[in-house]
């Protein structure tokens, strides 16, 4: 098979996977809390070395999230996180008390100055991800209850032609 029909047939199965991901049954609260939960856990997970990616399971289930669309929210967490981790950073030395420190005797200093910074972006990344699994559940849930909306209007007016045509034979 050549090249360009293989990527014809790779961007009709992408749309078509989109597609199914639109009109998920359940609503669209189910896919933006999906997208959210994937997001929060993306900001804390590089710290843990990819660990915190096996929390997207249970929290799905117990959240009532769907999977896809988390997924989908922790590959857009991989693209902000580099920007991310400055403002994570911050808001772990804000919660962290001050006079906290990680000294392990055995260690080099810089291993419990690295220790440290990770557990500043593991604190941080975790209130930073749930304020951004927040803000971004409001807009994904209303523009997919208004894209169903549009669609269902659509299905409607259609319905509407086709008996108007019928009528008319």
């Amino acid at each position: 098979m050549r090249l360009k029909q293989r990527l014809t047939r790779v961007g009709r199965w992408l749309k078509y996977k989109y597609k199914m991901l639109l009109r998920e049954k359940g609503g669209a609260s189910i896919v933006a809390m999906g997208f959210a939960i994937g997001i929060a856990i993306e900001m804390f997970t590089l710290p843990t070395l990819g660990f915190a990616f096996v929390l997207i399971f249970p929290l799905c289930y117990l959240l009532r999230g769907n999977l896809p669309a988390a997924l989908i929210g922790f590959v857009f967490g991989k693209i902000i996180y580099i920007p991310m981790m400055y403002p994570n950073s911050i808001m772990g030395g804000w919660i962290l008390p001050s006079h906290f420190s990680i000294h392990i005797p055995v260690v080099p200093e810089w291993i419990n100055r690295l220790l440290y910074t990770n557990l500043k972006l593991i604190v941080g990344g975790i209130v930073d991800g749930i304020l951004l699994g927040l803000l971004c559940y409001f807009p994904i849930r209303y523009s997919l209850n208004a894209y169903k909306a549009k669609r269902r209007e659509k299905r409607k007016a259609n319905k509407a032609k086709m008996d108007t045509l019928r009528l008319n034979d």
